[in-house]
């Protein structure tokens, strides 16, 4: 079985939506980090301090099929390809350690299902 880690990163204000969109798309467990980012437009000053709006970074490993569906799942229910709401990506994972158990049987399962 193969797997990836899922990486999206987000508006703090579209966290709960995307944790709700990539649990119905089938991820199971999502880590969470908060985080700051610069983007390519200068960002709003005031009082000389600049504002840099907070972002989450959601992490998920899934079997690579599943990855593909949370990713699109995301993309669409988030609109990522006419706006810039956030960034979703999925990386090759070639060693793990620790996954529970419970998370593996879900995806064997799943591939049962399918076929």
């Amino acid at each position: 079985m193969k797997f990836a880690v899922l990486v999206a990163i987000v508006a703090d204000n579209l966290e709960e939506k995307a944790i709700d969109v990539a649990k119905q798309a089938g991820a199971g467990g999502v880590t969470i980090i908060d985080a700051r980012g610069i983007g390519a437009k200068e960002k709003k000053t005031f009082f000389g301090l600049t504002y840099e709006g907070s972002q989450s970074i959601l992490l998920m490993v899934l079997e690579k099929k599943l990855s593909l569906a949370v990713m699109k799942a995301l993309r669409d229910e988030l609109d990522l390809k006419s706006h810039s709401h956030g960034v979703v990506f999925t990386v090759p994972l070639e060693h793990i350690a620790g996954i529970d158990m419970r998370q593996i049987e879900q995806f064997e399962d799943r591939l049962k299902d399918e076929l």
